[in-house]
């Protein structure tokens, strides 16, 4: 008893000192960028509401919206601690992997057609690593080393796609991907002797095919080095910081490479810079896989600080996302003030961007409890979607729908950030407007348009929706909407202008109640993160 009274009053003093650390971290990220707003004299905006930091941090954690449910336990709760307390539930979920293994996914090129070409088998076994990694909160130093030094069969090392999701496997491309992904900068900016160096670590690398049909092994091959085209003479193997490698002959040169890496600045930076991105829509450095000297932080002393964060804390990227979702920074309101309205640049409020194409569908089928149908123009293996399967849950980058493409998820053709596209378009906005897809999914779900009947059947009006006992109470019908659809109670004047439509107009409150949830759905407080 004794032995076990210690270990838990000494794990409570390890998860306090944790804490402690954590809330040093959070108001240092919070004086560094205040101190620059300050400077710039430019004021922040009000902290955001419970209702909005609850939408907004399942948004930016797990790519999907709090259920009904949820919100009003979240809503009701008293605790002083309930954002923290939320933050950490949020780790937890199966969600949180599925949508940050999305995002590495983009970056990663994973991908069965072209240009990748990995094919159904090899995506597997590359999704369900990157999935594992993440779920499993891989150290990000390990998490890079492992994929840098990868070799085996592409259908049973999952790593190993790394170098086979490349569009030329040519040691000056494999160059071009690892610096792009682990250092945020593009090659098209160095001279060619700097990237022949770089692509002299990955000159020995080769590929072969084996009796299954697309499979291939990725291994060293010591008999192989990157020749300079114009001397036809081997390429000295350079790091990009222009000091030359010794390797011992017929070496691997990659795990030399691997570490020259990880020790550099430039790594932790990349990451802290690309979580910042991912979480608060903007980039320290702007684009955040466009990393240059003419191309500077915004706020360099935030930038170092984060990355410093990260190495102290042995690269564990949930720590970074930790004190940042805690900070200020994060939780500051959308709702500019006069003085910082054109403020895009210095985090001085919250920046609205819309939904993942991804994301948004999702919520919608999860709002109305339909499904949504993929298809992919793989005919070989044949690759199955069960209708109940998430977007954000799609290993493959070729299996996709006509929602997913007119809403800009990304192709996967090269790892830039830009290839996702969340602009907004007109084509977007008539889809949502006049679409039968999103019609039907509305008129599915009845207790969303507030009938209480069991027997209701979508797409007809029948004699017993006339009876007021088929119905919620409006008041309490408006509220499940706007908790459901908005994470938030509806306000005293949307009560009664929802009201005063139903009663005025000549449609039924069946026709009525449709038109008040479409009209929620193509609300920008639905498909915008605020």
């Amino acid at each position: 008893m004794k032995i076990a009274t210690f270990c838990l009053m000494f794990a409570m003093a390890v998860g306090s000192a944790c804490q402690a650390a954590s809330n040093k971290a959070c108001d240092e990220i919070d004086r560094l960028v205040f101190d620059k707003l300050t400077k710039e004299g430019i004021p922040a905006s009000e902290y955001c509401s419970d209702e909005v930091f609850l939408r907004r941090v399942y948004l930016d954690m797990i790519g999907t919206l709090p259920t009904k449910e949820e919100t009003l336990t979240f809503l009701e709760s008293k605790s002083l601690n309930k954002r923290s307390d939320l933050i950490e539930e949020l780790f937890k979920r199966d969600e949180f992997a599925d949508y940050w293994s999305m995002k590495w996914c983009d970056l990663l090129r994973v991908k069965a057609e072209f240009p990748s070409k990995l094919w159904p088998n090899a995506v597997q076994a590359y999704y369900r690593w990157i999935h594992t990694a993440v779920q499993h909160n891989m150290p990000y130093d390990e998490f890079a080393r492992t994929l840098l030094i990868s070799s085996g069969s592409n259908f049973r090392e999952g790593p190993v796609n790394f170098y086979r999701a490349m569009p030329a496997h040519s040691p000056e491309e494999t160059a071009r991907i690892v610096a792009l992904t682990f250092m945020g900068i593009r090659t098209d900016r160095w001279d060619r002797d700097k990237l022949l160096g770089m692509a002299a670590f990955f000159g020995s690398i080769n590929y072969k095919g084996t009796a299954e049909w697309k499979e291939e092994i990725v291994y060293h091959d010591p008999s192989r080095k990157l020749l300079d085209p114009e001397t036809n003479m081997p390429v000295p193997l350079r790091f990009p910081d222009g000091t030359l490698a010794e390797i011992p002959d017929g070496a691997d040169p990659r795990p030399v490479f691997a570490e020259w890496l990880i020790g550099n600045p430039a790594f932790d930076r990349n990451i802290a810079n690309r979580i910042w991105y991912w979480l608060l829509g903007r980039g320290i450095i702007h684009e955040a896989d466009d990393i240059h000297p003419d191309n500077p932080p915004q706020n360099k002393a935030l930038l170092d600080f984060l990355a410093g964060e990260l190495e102290s804390h042995d690269y564990d990227l949930r720590h970074l996302y930790r004190i940042i979702l805690n900070s200020r920074t994060y939780q500051l309101s959308s709702i500019h003030n006069e003085a910082n309205q054109s403020d895009q640049t210095n985090f001085s409020h919250y920046y609205m961007r819309r939904l993942d194409a991804e994301v948004l569908i999702d919520a919608i089928c999860q709002i109305t409890g339909t499904t949504e149908s993929y298809s992919s123009d793989i005919p070989e293996p044949f690759t199955f979607i069960p209708e109940n399967e998430r977007s954000i849950r799609l290993a493959d980058g070729s299996i996709t729908s006509p929602f997913l493409e007119l809403f800009g998820r990304p192709p996967r053709d090269s790892g830039f950030e830009s290839e996702r596209n969340n602009n907004p378009s007109s084509a977007q906005k008539l889809y949502l407007l006049n679409s039968t897809h999103i019609q039907e999914k509305i008129r599915s779900n009845g207790e969303l348009l507030g009938i209480t009947d069991k027997r209701y059947t979508p797409n007809k009006q029948t004699d017993r929706l006339k009876n007021p006992s088929a119905w919620k109470p409006p008041r309490k019908a408006l509220d499940d909407m706007y908790l459901t659809i908005l994470s938030r109670h509806p306000t005293p004047e949307e009560f009664e202008i929802a009201k005063a439509y139903v009663h005025a107009s000549e449609l039924s409150r069946y026709d009525a109640s449709i038109d008040i949830v479409w009209a929620l759905l193509n609300s920008k407080e639905f498909i915008f993160r605020h």
